[in-house]
């Protein structure tokens, strides 16, 4: 039996090549927190996909609407510009 422990269950391998300036950037934050390199590097895409994935998605939905025709009224954009009048 080896003496790593093993990953969670839940968990799947996935390789990347990073560039080298990142990789050193990965392995300097990972040891100034002491967590695992992977473990940092799994939170940091979490939180980016986190992040933006709704944007993307919101972005598909604005220009699916707008593919239908509809758009804000001259009348409801003028009414947006005025209400940040100071």
């Amino acid at each position: 039996m080896s003496s790593k422990s093993q990953p969670p269950a839940n968990t799947a391998q996935f390789n990347v090549r990073l560039p080298t300036e990142l990789k050193a950037r990965l392995e300097n934050y990972a040891q100034l927190v002491g967590r695992p390199q992977a473990n940092v590097a799994s939170d940091a895409l979490a939180d980016y996909l986190d992040w933006r994935t709704p944007q993307i998605e919101a972005l598909k939905q604005a220009v699916a609407a707008a593919d239908r025709g509809e758009l804000a009224s001259a009348d409801e954009v003028e009414q947006f510009f005025k209400a940040y009048e100071t």
